[in-house]
């Protein structure tokens, strides 16, 4: 499992922002390629928080796909519903995020 370094209070600061949010990496019937992993890499540094959507086609369950990713993001898994897992990684140089 996933360590993480942030408090409850945070986490649910953090889902509150990502309610609203669309899904904007996708994995799909080829599973955690380094293809989607770029780009998980790229939108995390550029939004902080993202959301990921695993689809019914892809060969991996939802929570080890999501894991897989955010284990290869250095990223913290915030939340898992379903297919939609919330990931989140501070940007050092360009924060966006304030956490409580």
């Amino acid at each position: 499992m996933i360590q993480t370094t942030l408090t409850g209070k945070q986490k649910r600061f953090l889902r509150a922002l990502g309610a609203k949010e669309d899904p904007i990496v996708s994995v799909g019937h080829e599973g955690v390629t380094p293809t989607v992993t770029q780009a998980a890499r790229d939108a995390i540094t550029k939004h902080e928080l993202i959301k990921v959507r695993v689809q019914k086609n892809a060969p991996e369950e939802p929570a080890d796909a999501i894991g897989k990713l955010a284990e290869r993001l250095d990223a913290d898994l915030v939340q898992l519903i379903g297919r939609n897992g919330l990931l989140w990684k501070r940007n050092t140089e360009k924060p966006r995020i304030e956490l409580p």
